[in-house]
């Protein structure tokens, strides 16, 4: 059906209305559309800028008599559209408190009508009749559970966190059935569930599916693992006793000098000029080999006093000798003086000496003559 015309183009006076029933025409938006609502009915929507009202919109409806065009207003509000933000469906109080929820200091209110619990045994005066139903049948009490409150009890423990499927029931290696620590129910219940009494379970104290299970089973074991530390060296202990000197250790002698080290260095202190003219003479030799010539000359012309020089003079010699080795064995500074007579003086003191022994046999031969 064909929207009206004439009221499809009355949006001004559409308008009007919505902000009338705004108080504000800032609170109200442009125009969104024109909705047919029956003969000669039309609605025009306009958007609503108020905060806190995404998606609503300003409705105003517009009506007309027949052959008359002067439109009408018929009513206008604020309504949700389809993406209106909208507050939560109204719950009854009595409906909105959840299993779980009930805390130590709330009560809940009594339900006459519910399906869950029936009418309990009353009392016909008969005490052996009331006896038996009351005490030993348990029926002493005005409601009891029905059979359907039972059934739905029994699905929502099997199904719950103490039933088959819990983890702790997948991962155990025996059922509760076979543990020492399962109380089975009494009445029907008592092929499907008993209460767990082990405090070492996490079940303790709640009613569990004769098929559920945990790790704290009386009747399963583990292999018990061996000890991750490494094995100690064994330790061995006897009744002997060892004795040990507690006195300090003396402390070590000095040890001795060797004799021939002391009669050498009585030897350097006696026979210290003749060693440092060894030396003294040595070191001339290498400076000035020409005087060295001159010697061997002098040497040979006086040749029978050097030897007898010589076997006067071996005994100091050896001297001499076992000196110069001990001085090369303890390193020493020798100082080389003016005052210390040089080779030629030694030379000319050997020439003079042997003077008088080539003249005497000359003086010898003088009276033969």
């Amino acid at each position: 059906m064909a929207v009206d015309s004439v009221l499809a183009a009355a949006v001004d006076v559409a308008r009007e209305a919505a902000v009338e029933a705004a108080g504000d025409a800032a609170a109200v938006g442009e125009h969104l559309s024109a909705n047919d609502e029956g003969d000669k009915l039309v609605t025009h929507l306009f958007g609503c800028t108020l905060p806190g009202y995404r998606g609503w919109v300003w409705s105003v409806t517009l009506s007309r008599t027949p052959r008359l065009k002067t439109p009408n207003i018929c009513e206008a509000n604020l309504v949700p559209a389809d993406d209106a933000l909208l507050a939560p469906t109204w719950i009854p109080w009595a409906d909105r408190v959840q299993p779980g929820d009930l805390e130590p200091s709330m009560v809940l209110p009594r339900v006459d009508n519910d399906g869950r619990l029936m009418p309990g045994y009353e009392a016909t005066g008969d005490e052996d009749a009331d006896a038996l139903a009351i005490w030993e049948l348990g029926l002493g009490r005005e409601r009891v559970l029905a059979p359907r409150g039972r059934d739905e009890a029994a699905e929502r423990w099997y199904r719950g966190s103490h039933g088959p499927t819990a983890a702790s029931a997948i991962a155990s290696t025996a059922a509760c059935s076979t543990c020492a620590f399962f109380i089975p129910l009494t009445g029907s219940m008592r092929t499907e569930f008993g209460a767990c009494s082990n405090e070492w379970s996490p079940s303790d104290g709640s009613v569990v599916s004769v098929d559920h299970g945990c790790g704290a089973h009386s009747q399963t074991d583990v292999e018990r693992p061996g000890s991750q530390w490494p094995a100690n060296d064994p330790v061995y202990i006897d009744e002997s006793s060892d004795p040990f000197d507690l006195a300090p250790e003396p402390e070590p002698e000095p040890e001795p000098v060797p004799e021939a080290l002391t009669e050498a260095g009585a030897d350097d202190v006696v026979d210290e000029p003749v060693a440092d003219a060894v030396v003294e003479a040595v070191a001339d030799e290498a400076v000035a080999p020409d005087s060295e010539t001159a010697v061997e000359a002098e040497a040979e012309a006086a040749e029978p006093a050097t030897a007898e020089v010589a076997e006067a003079a071996e005994p100091a010699t050896e001297d001499v000798v076992a000196t110069a080795e001990i001085d090369a064995a303890e390193p020493a500074i020798v100082e080389v003086g003016a005052a210390e007579p040089t080779t030629d003086e030694v030379a000319d003191d050997e020439a003079a000496d042997e003077a008088p022994a080539d003249e005497a046999p000359a003086e010898q031969d003088k009276p033969a003559e």
